[in-house]
């Protein structure tokens, strides 16, 4: 079973930046597609993107193509998310996922296996 371990998260001012980790443990990511998801009080988790084992991106929400990006780093097994322009909406749980085979089409939570605790992203206005 991969362990999933998302740290990097804190309290950023609007316009921002940060970057969060997920690290793994007993499985090399490189080996499989891991996407990031969010949850806001009160709000279902949403996906933000998946990379690929080819590192292709599929993107699961259109406010993240112009401000997320995510990238691999097989040396130190993690995949980083991030986070540029931050706005107050962007506050919420920000979690990582791994998927098998490939990233889905959409971004149901029920189509990603793994899951890491979270780490919390909150963005002062």
């Amino acid at each position: 079973q991969v362990q999933l371990v998302e740290s990097g998260g804190g309290l950023v001012q609007y316009g921002g930046s940060l970057r969060l980790s997920c690290a793994a443990s007993r499985f090399p990511l490189d080996y499989t597609p891991v996407a990031w998801f969010r949850q806001a009080p009160g709000k279902e988790r949403e996906g933000i993107l998946c990379i690929s084992i080819s590192d292709e991106i599929t993107y699961y929400s259109d406010s993240a193509k112009d401000r997320f990006t995510i990238s691999r780093d097989g040396a130190k097994n993690t995949v980083y998310l991030q986070l540029n322009s931050l706005k107050p909406e962007d506050t919420a749980v920000y979690y990582c996922a791994t998927a098998y085979l490939y990233c889905p089409g959409f971004g149901e939570p029920d189509k990603f296996d793994a899951w890491g605790q979270g780490t919390q992203v909150t963005v002062s206005s």
